[in-house]
């Protein structure tokens, strides 16, 4: 279940907000006028989702790359070069 939190909540009780960021390692919605206007997440829980935003963006990468011809799929570039070792090219 979200956790939400109005802007008030965060003004007055900031600690309190804090502590449950880190606890959860959820992030904490901040309403405003009774509407949704941020997520507050703990530097952790946020480094863990960057690192994880980035891996899905190399990956994508990579499967464009091997798409689009610029790369080979790994099986394929160790076959080659297993069969380079075996006739003495590489």
């Amino acid at each position: 279940m979200p956790l939400i939190k109005s802007s008030t909540d965060l003004r007055n009780h900031y600690n309190e907000v804090s502590s449950l960021c880190h606890q959860t390692r959820e992030p904490v919605f901040i309403t405003k006028n009774g509407r949704g206007d941020l997520a507050v997440l703990s530097i952790e829980s946020y480094e863990e989702l960057a690192g994880k935003k980035e891996l899905y963006q190399l990956l994508a990468d990579g499967r464009s790359d091997i798409k689009s011809g610029r790369k080979r799929p790994l099986d394929e570039a160790m076959l080659s070069i297993k069969q380079e070792l075996t006739n003495g090219t590489l």
